[in-house]
């Protein structure tokens, strides 16, 4: 029986990365994989569903199909009630995301809400995303693909590594194509602190009206202490392949006690 992908991103469904990340599936052996992505780009939508208005596949081409105004949650959640109605998928990945998904980026992100989808239907899922300058119209997705495949056949020929309601958010560190990151080495990270500004752009259309254009910002961070480790900004700093356990419990247990004490 062949192992079953289910594939999905938040950058659309003719995005670069998902293309690559198809590509290199097909080059692995005995996998299914079928497609379903957002018909347009729905990065920073988070981890929503939309349930006030109806949505439609659309054909695309042999197991592909994008979601006609569809968010990467909506792609997973359909593709399990109406295309895997009688077994699930072996893996889910949601990508490859064209910009990081690190710190608490992973909130907004689309991309690992696809995964979120995934594990909370108990399928093994994979969020892996290229950090790269968001003014290249191209993008590397060399090592992304080499990567991808070497965590689906592991998994794929051993066992997914996390326990239910937790999925892998991957980060490719930029510049593939150079001999700096040709010896990059995956490693475990926990998730930094993003520092986030508070940046908007005042435009003006002909007929005078204002409009906003919601700001990029840079990847800073800020330290983060008491833990052991590195964080994914620090691997990619180094030129590494960041790999981060996320659980969907986000519950702040260091704080109940004192919680407890405040309220009696």
């Amino acid at each position: 029986m062949r192992y079953k992908i289910l594939v999905t991103n938040d950058d659309g469904y003719e995005a670069k990365g998902l293309r690559a990340l198809i590509q290199a599936l097909k080059e692995l052996d005995d996998v299914e994989v079928m497609v379903v992505a957002p018909a347009s780009e729905k990065s920073a939508c988070g981890h929503s569903l939309t349930l006030v208005r109806p949505l439609r596949f659309v054909g695309v081409d042999d197991n592909f199909f994008k979601l006609d105004d569809g968010t990467p949650s909506d792609c997973v959640y359909l593709a399990l009630s109406t295309i895997y109605v009688d077994s699930k998928p072996d893996l889910l990945i949601s990508g490859i995301n064209r910009g990081s998904n690190m710190g608490e980026d992973i909130t907004y992100s689309g991309t690992a809400a696809g995964a979120m989808e995934g594990v909370l239907h108990d399928i093994p899922s994979i969020a892996i995303s290229q950090v790269m300058d968001s003014t290249d119209p191209q993008g590397d997705f060399t090592l992304a693909k080499k990567v991808i495949k070497e965590l689906v056949l592991k998994i794929k020929n051993g066992s997914f590594p996390l326990p239910q309601r937790e999925f892998l958010n991957v980060n490719i560190p930029p510049d593939l194509d150079s001999t700096d990151n040709r010896d990059a080495k995956m490693v475990v990270t926990y998730a930094g602190y993003r520092f986030y500004a508070n940046d908007s752009h005042l435009h003006r259309n002909p007929r005078g009206e204002e409009f906003y254009w919601l700001g990029l910002h840079p990847l800073n961070f800020l330290p983060r202490e008491g833990n052991e480790g590195i964080s994914d900004y620090e691997a990619i700093k180094a030129g590494n392949i960041s790999l981060t356990p996320i659980q969907l419990d986000m519950s702040a247990y260091k704080s109940m006690n004192k919680l407890k004490e405040w309220i009696e």
